[in-house]
Parts: C-alpha cells; structure tokens; sequence
C-alpha cells in the first residue's frame, strides 16, 4: 500500500496514544482490518482508546501520525 492511500483513512484507538506512549489503532485496509503503531499528530495530545482518527502520515510499514477525526 502506498503512502497516499493510507492517508485519510479512519480509524479506532486500541491502545492510549499521548506523550511518552506509543499508541495502537485499527484501520480498514487491503479488504479487513490492520493493527498499527500509533502517535499523536500533535505531540501533547492524548487520545484516548475507542476514540475515531483519522491517519494524518504513515511510515511504511507500520507507523501512522493520526488525529482525532471529531472534536469533543
């Protein structure tokens, strides 16, 4: 999968993302879902798990920046 098309994609926290923690999300790829390594966009963010984000930038093969897709 190129770098483009994960960009934009959805998806749900598993695994607290923040400062100091490397976070995990599920996303829908390549027809069923991928478990990636997570890290927040903004560095002092904290999102917590079962919130929806949107994948900013991925780092093949298994790294996404993401950011909260809803604000609340």
């Amino acid at each position: 999968m190129d770098d483009a098309s994960m960009v934009g994609l959805m998806g749900r926290v598993t695994g607290t993302i923040g400062p100091g923690l490397v976070g995990e999300v599920i996303v829908r790829v390549r027809g069923g879902a991928e478990h990636f390594l997570a890290y927040p966009v903004s560095p002092k963010d904290r999102i917590e798990t079962g919130t929806v984000v949107m994948v900013v930038e991925y780092l093949p093969p298994r790294t996404v920046y993401v950011s909260a897709a809803y604000d609340g």
